[in-house]
């Protein structure tokens, strides 16, 4: 299987994650979930909860620029393998990206998002050339 797809798998996990750890450290913080508003709860958070939560939106929002960015790969002619140090690096980068946001450092948190933007555009970029060749 091309990388491409395996980190797909592995990047649409991460949302999920970092909602459990979300979950936990919210429960932590106000001792119970309220889950007649849920949404309410969840933007009094404060500290690391909060990033966490931030973080966890990050995740969902880079997971669907990437799974398109793999179905316009998909069905161009490129091959795929030859994507597959873009996708090690975008998988590296948002690896990262959860964790500087946990350590609250904004600038690294910031360039490793850029970073991996840029991986992701790459690969949308190469497919789009090899749409019109």
């Amino acid at each position: 299987m091309p990388s491409l797809f395996t980190v797909l798998f592995i990047v649409s996990l991460l949302p999920m994650t970092l909602a459990f750890i979300g979950g936990y450290l919210r429960l932590k913080q106000f001792g119970k979930f309220d889950n007649n508003h849920p949404r309410q709860q969840q933007a009094q958070m404060t500290g690391l909860a909060a990033r966490i939560y931030a973080a966890q939106q990050n995740a969902w929002e880079a997971l669907v620029f990437y799974a398109v960015a793999c179905m316009l790969a998909f069905f161009s002619s490129i091959d795929l393998y030859s994507l597959s140090y873009a996708a090690i690096l975008f998988l590296c980068y948002r690896l990262l990206h959860p964790i500087f946001y946990m350590l609250n450092q904004a600038t690294f948190r910031s360039m490793v998002f850029f970073v991996g933007w840029l991986a992701n555009l790459y690969i949308i970029i190469r497919s789009f050339l090899a749409i019109s060749i």
